[in-house]
């Protein structure tokens, strides 16, 4: 069945929305710059070139973001290179912890007022970063607090690299619990569309996977970029020569309940995200993620699931089912149990690999679809 009392979609407004509070990016950042670019700046500051090499080591290589402690470098050109190449990007809001302290949500602010956040999760053999790409997001999701919220502007490349980099410094300093560690996964399911800002996402990504000091020296593999299917993008994305997994924001297996839920399927059907989705799987070999919200009563009956099994089975994909956190205000609730286990085995029937993920942060409400930037 379908529900009669989400909101009705808005056909067609998400570009519109998107340019509705363009917001001023910030000044250039040594995390906006491949090393080339780098040494161009600082040579243009009349600073000798190779201290672009010196500067990647500390920031990257080190994790050092305390120009005064760069020995390697003289003053007049820390200076000149603190003031022209390094503003601030982020300022810390707030922080908050659960999970004895291995998950932490960290709300900033950022040079023009905007508010978005980032979560760390440690688990026993990984640590995963979920990253904003947009301050707020256009694609009016009725169910995710971020959705509703609208959009402010696109962030640059250097504030997506940055919030990888302060979780990045928070475990090498052993500010998070379980001590020194480094992060392994970053997913960009934070705040905004990441294929809405799909420049400066993909050079973030770049950077974070360029060989340190260049960059992180992350595999391209612990990199997961999702999109509520936004379809050109997500074939442009399959040119780029690096083994990302998708995830695709589903939450639906039929136009006539995806168009409430996730309101750009009015444009990008599901038949067209899918398409989109296995053409990907098959020029990476890499496995989409089809990631999945429970809402009671809303997309977990069984014959939705058989619909998406029969949908999915055969390609190369697994199924995240998200039971669905709550959000203020919010009518709708997770999944019952039983419905749950239900709708698990009809994709089990199919041969569709499905997990039931984990809701991490969510007494943080730090969990999928609950980033909302909040002070308070």
């Amino acid at each position: 069945m379908t529900s009669q009392n989400l909101p009705t979609p808005k056909r067609g407004t998400f570009v519109e929305r998107a340019a509705k509070k363009p917001g001023k990016l910030p000044p250039r950042h040594i995390s906006d710059m491949t090393l080339a670019e780098r040494k161009e700046a600082v040579t243009a500051l009349g600073v000798p070139g190779f201290r672009a090499d010196q500067l990647s080591r500390q920031w990257f290589g080190r994790l050092n973001d305390d120009p005064t402690t760069w020995t390697d470098l003289n003053g007049s050109a820390r200076e000149t290179i603190q003031q022209e190449l390094l503003p601030d990007l982020l300022e810390p809001v707030r922080t908050l912890s659960c999970d004895n302290g291995t998950t932490v949500k960290q709300v900033w602010r950022l040079h023009d007022g905007s508010l978005v956040e980032s979560v760390l999760m440690r688990y026993p053999n990984r640590v995963t970063m979920c990253v904003s790409s947009q301050a707020g997001c256009a694609m009016n999701c009725p169910f995710c607090a971020t959705g509703q919220a609208g959009l402010t502007r696109n962030l640059s490349t250097a504030e997506i690299v940055e919030q990888v980099l302060a979780g990045s410094r928070m475990l090498a300093r052993g500010e998070v619990a379980g001590g020194p560690g480094r992060v392994s996964n970053v997913v960009l399911m934070g705040m905004g569309e990441p294929m809405a800002n799909y420049n400066r996402v993909i050079k973030a990504l770049r950077m974070l996977t360029t060989e340190a000091p260049e960059g992180l020296g992350m595999s391209a593999r612990g990199i997961t970029v999702s999109t509520v299917g936004l379809v050109p993008r997500m074939r442009q994305l399959a040119t780029e020569g690096l083994p990302f997994t998708l995830a695709v924001s589903l939450h639906a297996p039929d136009d006539e309940l995806r168009d409430e839920l996730v309101p750009i399927n009015n444009r990008f059907p599901v038949a067209e995200v899918l398409d989109a989705a296995w053409e990907y799987a098959a020029k990476t070999n890499r496995r989409v993620s089809i990631e999945y919200a429970m809402i009671k009563d809303i997309n977990d009956q069984r014959e939705r699931a058989e619909h998406l099994g029969r949908l999915l089975k055969g390609n190369l994909v697994h199924v995240n089912l998200i039971p669905l956190n709550p959000t203020p205000g919010s009518k709708w609730t997770a999944s019952r149990p039983e419905d749950e286990v239900a709708f698990v085995a009809a994709l089990e029937r199919h041969g569709v690999p499905v997990t039931v993920r984990d809701t991490r942060g969510r007494e943080i409400d730090g969990a999928c679809g609950q980033l909302a930037a909040t002070t308070s």
